[in-house]
């Protein structure tokens, strides 16, 4: 377990562990959790950077079209574009923060969960036999979002998953571990316990012996 989930274990108190409903079948560990880098998340997923760049130039264009080469000028009417330029990027660096603040990403040796919600929380389970590609899109400073396609008829809603889906995979969406720190090195643990869970023999159960009265008949 990553040292900042351990830190939060308040916020889960009613949990039975972090970032799951109730503890693991014996036999089953956890061998990742972690949660989004709530910067790059502001960056990808609510587009932090398009927002303020939008309206820096807008104030810019305007101020020019406007007063030409008239620095007091372009700078008057571009101070109010700043201001909610500002406003926009504070809100949505917050809402980020605390999509970021309420998720854990958790991978054991048979499944994939995420626990995810600000407000109202919702935990998927993902056992890797219904995981049938894993995708590693990687951004910056070792950042990645690592999606998976999932099989079978179930499928899951694009907005009840956003932030935490694979970009513009509307039809089927596909749940996503969103902007993690160290993305290479997650995306090696999950491919090695899906191996290993995949090729992990079967145990075909018998049928019950026999009582030897009945046998005897």
């Amino acid at each position: 377990m990553t040292k900042d989930i351990e830190r939060d274990l308040s916020d889960f108190a009613t949990e039975a562990l972090p970032g799951l409903p109730e503890k693991p079948p014996l036999g089953e560990e956890i061998l990742w959790q972690g949660r989004p880098n709530a910067w790059a998340l502001a960056r990808e997923a609510y587009k932090i950077t398009w927002v303020g760049g939008y309206f820096l130039a807008l104030g810019l264009w305007q101020g020019i079209a406007a007063f030409g080469s008239n620095i007091a000028g372009v700078v008057a009417v571009l101070l109010p574009y700043l201001a909610v330029g500002a406003l926009a990027v504070a809100i949505l660096g917050l809402m980020a923060w605390v999509q970021a603040r309420g998720t854990v990403y958790t991978i054991t040796s048979a499944r994939v969960a995420m626990r995810v919600g600000a407000a109202l929380t919702v935990t998927l389970n993902l056992p890797f036999t219904q995981i049938g590609a894993a995708h590693l899109a990687h951004g910056a400073a070792k950042t990645g979002t690592l999606a998976f396609e999932t099989l079978g008829d179930t499928r899951i809603s694009y907005l009840v998953l956003w932030p935490h889906a694979r970009p513009w995979r509307f039809g089927r969406a596909q749940p996503a571990l969103r902007a993690i720190p160290n993305a290479d090195a997650v995306a090696k643990i999950f491919t090695e316990a899906a191996q290993s869970r995949l090729a992990a023999p079967r145990v075909a159960r018998a049928p019950a012996a026999m009582p030897a009265s009945v046998a005897a008949e």
